[in-house]
């Protein structure tokens, strides 16, 4: 959806935007050579590395419109403050895993490529996901389930988890999703694990604590006229974007742009499957 977020955000020459999610760089290089000035935050270091290199390979006047700065998205608002990002033109959260962290078996992410069961998008962090797989409870990991993968097995598969760790330790993607499947079995399109490590994964990076914090914080950076332009990827994302858009709105700040949420076309889905569940709703600050 780079196209529909470059459009929505209304990228004018000269003018300063936030790109809080860098990944692998794409949004920030469409703002840069529209003329935008592009502060780009990202809590993963590999990231930051990536784009680093990639942007070494375009045109000067662009390179230099782009601020590369490591740090969670929570954090916005000092982060903005400290680079002289304030009164924005518009903010964009492009969520969820990037393809470099699902490509890379050893970041833990995806249970299509072995590799240990971390999901840290930030390295730094204390806790990875084997962590939690093999230290809650049987109820607290049903609960994980349930709360951030909305998954309708919880108990069911938090039983099989608990069962297998007793003979010893869950260590890798390859082998949690086995375990899964071998007790739900598999059947339609979608993996009976997928579930389980959306949530471990938003469980490690507390990632809907940290949007409700950004999305605040975010308001009050942008200037009357600037957009926050945000994409999700699964419910409970688009529902706290939804109701605190909604909030915004109430409040007289502005308005929404979106009455029902941008998603991907079919050409797009074709190209990249993973943007099958894309929504992307937008918000315009008013003059208030």
């Amino acid at each position: 959806m780079l196209q529909e977020a470059s459009s929505l955000l209304q990228v004018k020459k000269g003018k300063r935007y936030i790109d809080v999610t860098l990944g692998g760089g794409g949004h920030t290089l469409a703002i840069a050579k529209s003329g935008g000035v592009v502060l780009a935050i990202d809590v993963d270091e590999e990231a930051i590395r990536f784009v680093e290199e990639k942007i070494t390979h375009v045109a000067e006047d662009v390179r230099r419109e782009i601020t590369l700065c490591k740090g969670n998205f929570r954090e916005i608002g000092q982060i903005a403050k400290r680079e002289g990002f304030t009164k924005v033109s518009g903010i964009l959260f492009d969520l969820g895993v990037s393809s470099h962290q699902f490509d890379t078996p050893s970041r833990g992410f995806s249970f299509q490529r072995e590799g240990v069961l971390d999901m840290r998008m930030d390295s730094s962090l204390a806790v990875t996901a084997k962590d939690l797989i093999n230290g809650l409870s049987k109820k607290e990991l049903a609960k994980l389930f349930e709360k951030y993968g909305e998954e309708p097995f919880s108990n069911k598969i938090a039983d099989c988890i608990v069962e297998a760790r007793s003979m010893q330790p869950i260590e890798t993607t390859r082998d949690l999703a086995f375990i899964i499947e071998r007790r739900m079995g598999k059947s339609g399109g979608m993996h009976p694990a997928t579930r389980v490590f959306q949530a471990l994964r938003i469980a490690v990076n507390d990632e809907l604590h940290a949007l409700e914090e950004a999305l605040s914080a975010s308001l009050q950076l942008i200037g009357v006229g600037g957009r926050i332009v945000v994409i999700s990827f699964h419910s409970l994302e688009d529902r706290i974007v939804k109701h605190r858009f909604s909030s915004f709105a109430d409040q007289g700040f502005g308005s929404i742009l979106t009455k029902k949420p941008v998603t991907p076309t079919l050409e797009e889905v074709a190209e990249n499957p993973r943007a099958r569940s894309a929504k992307m709703r937008v918000f315009e600050r008013g003059t208030v």
